[in-house]
């Protein structure tokens, strides 16, 4: 049996006529740099986050950084965050001139730990953005609290949480803005790139449209410095129609990965993913932990079973941030969980017979 790490062609099989119809559309209207369809998306997409105001962008990095340049934070600034990411959240960052200021992670959910920001707070310090990793939310509460005594602004990575929550409320909605991702293999991906920032304050809603849009507050009356950053509209229409199947989507991961961790919980070698008490957790990536992961994946490829690392090297760590300094042992948890993930086969459309298969030989492969 082959089983991929992901199977985008499965998901497109079971919307392709709604997809080819949307498409249609966008194409009969001739509506293709941002547009109707987009405008649509967007309001879906702000009900569905239970925001006032989304805003589609050609990224989750572009959603990051525009939403960064929005509040003005720029040069000498700092920004908290977690290594334990994708490079794209410390980048955002760095493009706005701020530093990146680095904060371990909890063991247990691989989200930044509250009690260690504080520590990391001095007066240059501007923003704190927990990201929300896996698709898990990062403990909210006691990040905005801390963000609240000491003048912060908090905004959500919410890059692979769509759907996801937190004590009943929805990632995007919990900070002044979340910036979302639509790479394609997202729980809600494009079939190209996207990005979506989702804010209940006006003042940024109406900034961030403009710096997207060249600075225009309308068509050639340029306010401010912006950029091109626009959804297109084959984008917004193709995510209109994928929007109505997330939540079931969202379901079949959750199942899949209780699959997952019922059969593994009997391996002492492994560490299977938690959810928190606080969080609904829609397992963009279904990451074990093991201490003999590459010779795990190897022997998985050898079974034709393919998986991926998320991620390999910590943020601090990468060469791209060298120049601050920070060395092996810095961040002892983040160093550890990039040592040991393995992020097995997750996507809805993922068989039963394929988990059993994945776990059938992850134990054949600890019984040696």
């Amino acid at each position: 049996m082959n089983v991929p790490f992901l199977d985008l062609k499965a998901q497109y099989a079971s919307i392709r006529d709604e997809v080819g119809e949307a498409l249609q559309n966008v194409l009969d209207n001739t509506a293709f740099a941002s547009g109707p369809f987009v405008a649509k998306f967007e309001k879906e997409y702000a009900e569905f986050c239970d925001s006032e105001f989304a805003i589609g962008v050609g990224s989750g990095t572009s959603a990051l950084w525009l939403t960064l340049l929005a509040l003005g934070i720029g040069y000498g600034d700092e920004v908290i965050t977690a290594s334990d990411s994708f490079i794209a959240t410390a980048e955002a960052i760095s493009f706005c001139g701020a530093t990146p200021v680095f904060v371990d992670v909890e063991e247990e959910t691989y989200n930044l730990n509250p009690e260690l920001i504080k520590a990391a707070i001095t007066p240059r310090t501007k923003a704190i953005i927990p990201v929300h990793l896996f698709g898990q939310p990062a403990n909210m509460d006691p990040i905005i609290a801390v963000a609240k005594k000491h003048k912060l602004l908090v905004i959500e990575d919410a890059c692979q949480a769509h759907g996801a929550e937190y004590k009943g409320r929805r990632t995007g909605s919990l900070g002044l803005a979340g910036c979302f991702s639509f790479y394609p293999g997202k729980n809600l991906g494009a079939y190209g790139e996207g990005g979506i920032i989702t804010t209940s304050n006006k003042e940024l809603n109406d900034r961030i449209r403009m710096l997207r849009d060249h600075g225009q507050s309308q068509k050639y009356y340029h306010e401010i410095v912006g950029w091109n950053d626009r959804m297109d509209g084959f984008q917004g229409a193709i995510l209109s129609v994928k929007l109505k199947y997330l939540m079931e989507w969202n379901e079949k991961r959750r199942s899949h990965a209780k699959r997952y961790s019922v059969q593994l919980a009997q391996l002492s070698d492994v560490i299977t993913p938690v959810e928190a008490k606080h969080a609904r957790h829609i397992y963009h990536v279904y990451a074990i932990r093991t201490e003999r992961r590459d010779e795990l994946m190897n022997f998985l490829k050898e079974n034709e079973i393919y998986c991926g690392i998320h991620y390999p090297v910590p943020i601090h760590l990468q060469n791209a941030y060298k120049s601050l300094g920070y060395k092996p042992g810095s961040l002892p948890v983040t160093e550890k969980c990039a040592n040991e993930f393995l992020s097995l086969p997750m996507f809805p459309e993922l068989k039963d017979s394929q988990i059993d298969f994945i776990v059938d030989a992850i134990k054949r492969f600890f019984s040696k």
